[in-house]
């Protein structure tokens, strides 16, 4: 199977094509189905009582979809300004792997590019649960207090 992935273009193309309505759909879902009404409880959260650094993400994307970036950023700030990032990442990656069937995109990002968003995700997971003023700000919505 992954020698005829490496030799056809064409599904290659497809499974990228396949993939890309698949995320389409999840945005329509999404943009149908209000999180603030339905929302899906963070397991982490629920375990720990502590937010972790994807906690509001739903309710970001939500806002996205609908054009409140403002929304979006006091929800989870760190989702919202790396989502075009990853979003860019995907698709030049999925290109890449359906023309040529290689990985050229990892080659030209730097490792210690990724660690540092790494750990910059981690210490803003950590941060946000400072029960303190500003940190308190970081928590899902928090930011609201602000406008």
């Amino acid at each position: 199977m992954l020698e005829r992935l490496r030799k056809k273009r064409s599904l290659r193309i497809l499974i990228v094509a396949g993939a890309a309505a698949a995320a389409l759909a999840g945005a329509v879902y999404l943009y149908f189905h209000n999180p603030y009404s339905y929302p899906l409880p963070c397991i982490f959260y629920s375990l720990t009582g502590f937010y972790c650094p994807g906690c509001g993400a739903g309710r970001a994307g939500y806002s996205l979809l609908h054009g409140k970036f403002l929304d979006a950023f006091c929800y989870n700030p760190v989702m919202t300004v790396l989502l075009p990032l990853l979003g860019l990442y995907v698709a030049a990656r999925a290109v890449d792997w359906a023309i040529t069937g290689g990985d050229h995109v990892d080659q030209k990002i730097s490792a210690k590019f990724v660690a540092g968003i790494l750990i910059f995700v981690l210490l803003f997971g950590i941060v946000r649960n400072i029960p303190v003023y500003p940190f308190n700000l970081l928590v899902p919505g928090g930011l609201f207090e602000l406008f």
